[in-house]
């Protein structure tokens, strides 16, 4: 079974809010203290962090959730709940997180260290002492916790690589990379034996490596998605630098020069900008090749099994690698893609029913107990300054509108 997994889905929920505490002191003389009531701790929240030594996704195959620490209940006295514990999520350097049933990009975690809040935990509820004032002396209510974020994402891998070696299936990658690294790819006579990516550390000498990337062989359509097209491209977008190898004796007698052509050709159709990245294009089996072919090639060429031409075909590697280096900007964090803010908003669902959409609003009633009268009138009272009553006279709601709001619904009545 392969230990290297490129894409996975991730359930993250965010802790929920502990509830805030309805309590009156009564110490001492004191009959009829004021409210003490406590606020329940923040839920914790769930953090993907890019970490270079983790290699793939496979933790999240079998095990897709992921649930940060819940909030503590507030309690009298004023104590306060102890906020929910984060949890950090590991995912390789070079991971994208989309929404699994939009498809919509959410962040981008390029390099060590770089993270992103995947899941906010809920806010913890306020206690009755938050509810004092002159008008509301004795608030026999609190605020219940929110829960934390709970959604799906899709995770995808895209490599880190100074190179990627591109190339037909049997093109000689694998043999390629096992000669100049310490990695160790399935090699066979035949097509597809590589599956997975697989890199590698070059090193020429004490100032001079690069990390190689072994790509799955692309064919004619990989661009369409024929052949696990698209999963394999993928792992090219990220290399600062193509290696394009040809294959002087392949199995089928397709000439080198058709293959250069059909693999630029599916690159730019998967991506055009992939043909401005500087590349190298590299004739391979020199040792199994006739000589009027290996003649025909005006190109780099070399054999990874007699080595012959590898070392001038790494050198030419290198400079290329060095050259694209000092021309990229600095290393940055988390790229992330901000949603646009939305205020409230009025979906008619008939003719006399509406649904208020709204983050403020859908907080202001799901943190309340709105089986309380106290309760209640504190979410009326939240409501008219949220605006919610001209929003829905505007929307051309009349007396006896239903209204929904999250799970809660009510009938409208038009202010006085």
């Amino acid at each position: 079974m392969s230990a290297f997994v490129d894409e996975a889905q991730l359930n993250v929920r965010g802790g929920d809010g502990g509830f805030g505490c309805v309590s009156f002191r009564r110490e001492g003389p004191v009959a009829f203290g004021g409210p003490n009531g406590g606020d329940g701790g923040d839920g914790g929240s769930v953090w993907l962090v890019a970490d270079h030594n983790v290699a793939s996704l496979l933790a999240f195959r079998d095990h897709p959730h992921r649930r940060a620490g819940d909030g503590v209940n507030g309690m009298g006295k004023d104590l306060h709940g102890r906020r929910g514990a984060d949890l950090i999520v590991n995912v390789p350097e070079g991971t994208q997180v989309k929404d699994l049933y939009t498809g919509e990009v959410l962040a981008d975690l390029p390099v060590h260290g770089s993270k992103w809040c995947a899941s906010r935990g809920g806010q913890g509820g306020r206690g009755n002492a938050r509810f004092l004032s002159n008008r509301r002396r004795a608030p026999k209510f609190a605020e219940q916790g929110e829960h934390g974020l709970d959604r799906w994402l899709k995770l995808e891998l895209k490599l880190m690589a100074d190179v990627a070696l591109v190339g037909f299936p049997n093109a000689g990658k694998s043999t390629f990379i096992s000669s100049v690294s310490a990695a160790k790819p399935k090699i066979a006579n035949y097509p597809f034996t590589t599956l997975e990516p697989h890199l590698g550390v070059v090193r020429l000498d004490a100032e001079t490596e690069f990390i190689i990337a072994d790509i799955p062989g692309i064919i004619e359509g990989a661009s369409q998605g024929k052949g696990l097209g698209h999963q394999f491209l993928r792992h090219i977008e990220r290399a600062r630098v193509l290696c394009v190898l040809v294959d002087l004796a392949p199995m089928d007698g397709m000439s080198a020069q058709e293959q250069e052509r059909i693999l630029l050709h599916e690159l730019g159709e998967y991506r055009p900008d992939l043909l401005e990245r500087p590349r190298l294009v590299v004739a391979t089996k020199t040792d199994a090749a006739d000589a009027v072919t290996i003649d025909a090639w005006k190109g780099s060429k070399m054999s990874a099994v007699t080595r012959d031409g590898v070392r001038k075909v790494l050198g030419d590697l290198a400079d290329l690698v060095k050259h694209a280096r000092t021309l990229e900007p600095p290393k940055q964090g988390a790229v992330v893609i901000k949603p646009k803010a939305e205020g409230s908003r009025v979906e008619k669902l008939g003719d006399l029913e509406f649904r208020i959409h709204g983050r403020e609003v859908e907080r202001a009633v799901a943190l309340n107990d709105v089986t309380t009268p106290d309760a209640m009138n504190y979410i009326d009272e939240r409501l008219k300054s949220l605006g919610v009553h001209r929003l829905l006279a505007r929307a051309g709601a009349i007396e006896g509108t239903v209204v929904h709001i999250g799970t809660f619904s009510f009938e409208y009545t038009p202010e006085s």
